[in-house]
C-alpha cells in the first residue's frame, strides 16, 4: 500500500463532522447525462446525486474537449448494497492475506470499497463515472471501471505508472475536469470522484462535510 494515500479509512476522515445541508437526490439521466446500464436496477438508484454535486458535474462536463463527455456508471449507492461490497471483498483479502490483522484488513479493503460508515456513496455525494465520445463509446483509461488493487497490478490507481500514453492523457483530462469543477478524486480509483462527503472535506481542508447518508426508495418517494 502507498503511504502517500490517504484512504477513507483513515481516522482524521471519521472525525470529520457532518453538517447535512438537506439538498434532495436528483435523477442524473433527467439532467441529460449519459448513464451507463451496467449498476442500473429498477428504481434508478445509481443516476442519482446531490443536486449541488450534480451541477458541478455539469460544470465539469463543460470543461471537457470538444467532442468528449462523461459517462456516468454509479453516483447513490444504498447503504445495504455498500455493506454488502465492503463485507465480501473483506472476506475476499482474508483469504488472499491470512495474516492481516483486523486493522490491515479494514485498510486494505477500503483501498477498493469504502467502510459503509464513511461511504461518500451512501450520502450521493461520490460518483464513478469515465469518459467516452459523443456516440457513447468509452475512452481508454488503462484499466476496466472497477478494476480491483489486485486485478489491475494497482494500474487501477489514478496516478499509476507505466500507463500506455493515450491512456494516461485520458485519465489527465478527467483528473483536471473534475478537479476544476471542485470534486476530489480517490486515488486508489481512477474513476471515483466526489463533493460534500467527508473525504472530500478532509482533502479540501474544510471543517465540515455537507452531505451525510440519505436514503432513497424510489421515484414515488421524491
Amino acid at each position: 500500500m502507498r503511504g502517500d494515500i490517504v484512504l477513507i479509512a483513515d481516522p482524521r476522515v471519521a472525525r470529520i463532522p457532518v453538517v447535512d445541508n438537506g439538498e434532495p437526490l436528483v435523477d442524473l439521466a433527467e439532467a441529460g447525462f449519459l448513464i451507463d446500464i451496467r449498476q442500473e436496477d429498477p428504481l434508478g438508484a445509481p443516476r442519482q446525486f446531490r443536486a449541488g454535486a450534480a451541477e458541478r458535474l455539469a460544470q465539469a462536463e463543460k470543461l471537457l474537449p470538444a467532442g468528449l463527455r462523461l459517462l456516468v456508471v454509479e453516483a447513490y449507492r444504498p447503504l445495504e448494497l455498500q455493506r454488502k461490497y465492503f463485507d465480501g471483498y473483506s472476506e475476499e483479502l482474508a483469504q488472499l492475506n491470512p495474516e492481516y490483522t483486523p486493522e490491515q484488513l479494514r485498510a486494505a479493503a477500503s483501498r477498493f470499497v469504502s467502510p459503509p460508515e464513511l461511504a461518500p456513496h451512501t450520502a450521493g455525494a461520490a460518483i464513478d463515472l469515465t469518459l467516452c465520445d459523443d456516440e457513447g463509446r468509452e475512452l481508454d483509461m488503462g484499466t476496466i471501471l472497477d478494476a480491483t488493487p489486485e486485478q489491475s497490478d494497482g494500474k487501477c490507481y489514478t496516478a499509476a505508472a507505466g500507463l500506455p500514453p493515450e491512456a494516461a492523457a485520458n485519465r489527465a483530462v478527467l483528473v483536471e475536469a473534475m478537479h476544476s469543477a471542485g470534486f476530489v478524486n480517490y486515488p486508489t480509483e481512477w474513476w471515483h470522484y466526489s463533493y460534500g462527503d467527508r473525504y472530500w472535506a478532509l482533502m479540501s481542508q474544510r471543517t465540515e462535510a455537507i452531505y451525510g447518508p440519505i436514503e432513497y426508495r424510489g421515484p414515488l418517494d421524491d
